[in-house]
């Protein structure tokens, strides 16, 4: 059976530096370079992703204004999906606005310096879980519209994150709940584009444990 954990709940560290909304474009200047970097040196994992990395290198010739939550026109998030460390469960939440399953990520902020930072620390932050480690080739890149700021569009990019043994997880205040699920018995109702991440996930996996 999955396991499903809905409290206590885990209250996210109070940001630091200036708040996001006055936060200047150049802030994000090391996290732009490092997201051009990565997406025009990766190899696609699908014919999806491909269409989508590409809308999402156009959106990046914008300049560091593209990983602002208030660029209207769409800016660039980081997400990921843990695994145990056997591959058996992934780790999902119950969002809080949309009611579905998805993976954990979000925004990126102004003192990330790369797209796999800015998911690993979503990672720490909405699972309350230590020790977490991620492997820093895009698993997956998605373009989706979000009502941020009354409308905007979400160019995902997403990773894998490995759990160590015995992680104990807890519900931050942006998730109903978090729960282990099988990856081929994925939770309903489940967000798009979701279940697509757990075959590039586990072959990040096995490459992790041939090189370990």
């Amino acid at each position: 059976m999955p396991e499903v954990r809905k409290g206590p709940r885990l209250t996210p560290p109070v940001e630091q530096g200036p708040p996001l909304n006055s936060a200047p474009a150049g802030a994000y200047a090391d996290l732009h370079a490092d997201a051009t970097a990565v997406l025009a040196g990766w190899t696609p994992t699908g014919a999806a992703a491909g269409l989508a990395r590409d809308r999402t290198l156009d959106l990046l010739a914008a300049g560091p204004v593209a990983l602002a939550r208030e660029h209207r026109v769409g800016h660039v998030t980081a997400s990921a999906l843990v695994l145990d460390p056997t591959g058996g469960r992934v780790l999902l939440c119950l969002h809080g606005k949309f009611r579905k399953w998805v993976q954990l990520g979000g925004h990126c902020e102004p003192g990330d310096r790369t797209l796999a930072g800015a998911a690993l620390r979503e990672a720490v932050e909405e699972s309350g879980i230590s020790g977490l480690v991620i492997d820093p080739t895009p698993i997956d890149v998605d373009v989706h519209p979000v009502a941020c700021g009354g409308g905007s569009l979400h160019h995902d990019v997403r990773f894998a994150v490995f759990a160590p043994a015995g992680a104990v997880e807890r519900v931050s205040d942006e998730s109903e709940a978090l729960g282990w699920f099988p990856p081929d018995r994925l939770p309903e109702p489940l967000a798009g584009g979701t279940a697509r991440l757990v075959a590039p996930a586990l072959a990040a996996l096995r490459r992790r444990t041939r090189l370990s």
